[in-house]
């Protein structure tokens, strides 16, 4: 078995290295994902919660209407506050 002659190198083209791209500094204020509006309603899911936990909670008469109809629908009341507090837009102001 006869070796092939090795094809000829090409001569690889060497360039300077790419300067790195910098980016001016934003000048524009931060802006946040949620505003006062969405941390207040979340505030106040909490408190609905809260108040929720507070009415189901006690040791007299644990079959009331209060501890197992009313204070869990507070409860998910609360949880819906907070659902709508995350999901709700920011006002923009232009």
């Amino acid at each position: 078995m006869a070796q092939q002659p090795a094809k000829p190198v090409t001569p690889v083209k060497i360039t300077a290295p790419a300067k790195p791209v910098v980016k001016a500094p934003d000048t524009n204020s931060l802006h946040f994902i949620f505003d006062k509006g969405n941390y207040r309603l979340l505030i106040i899911s909490i408190a609905v919660v809260a108040f929720g936990f507070i009415l189901m909670s006690g040791n007299t008469d644990i079959y009331s209407t209060t501890k197992i109809v009313i204070a869990p629908l507070v409860v998910l009341g609360g949880f819906a506050i907070g659902f709508f507090a995350i999901f709700k837009k920011p006002s923009v102001n232009s």
